[in-house]
């Protein structure tokens, strides 16, 4: 059995859940430091602490916190942005931090310098 759960930036009218639960684990879509419109905020830095904020909300819906997040997928426009992106990622996750894969990608949607992914053990 699965249950989907979409948070309120959730975007409308794309066939997607922001997080799916199954087999005690909660796979979250990957959330942008975007606005309401969208619209990437500010540096790689502050898209870092906004799409951690949008995966917290998320968690938080299934009942669970960035505490039980166990790996972590980091997809970067730029490989140059990586310690920007770890200055936010610190704060959010100290140690033990989950694993973590960080991937340079061509291109990600809106325009935004950082998208994350994760999945989390309830």
């Amino acid at each position: 059995m699965k249950t989907a759960i979409n948070a309120q930036h959730h975007i409308a009218g794309v066939p997607y859940s922001s997080a799916v639960i199954a087999g005690g684990l909660c796979f979250v879509s990957g959330q942008f430091g975007t606005d309401s419109s969208n619209q990437p905020v500010g540096d790689v830095e502050q898209q870092t602490t906004i799409a951690l904020d949008h995966l917290e909300e998320v968690l938080t819906r299934a009942d669970l916190s960035l505490a039980d997040v166990v790996r972590i997928t980091v997809w970067l426009r730029d490989l140059n942005d990586f310690d920007a992106m770890n200055r936010a990622y610190r704060e959010r996750f100290p140690a033990p931090q989950p694993a973590r894969v960080t991937v340079q990608a061509a291109g990600l949607l809106f325009g935004a310098a950082v998208e994350i992914d994760a999945i989390a053990a309830s």
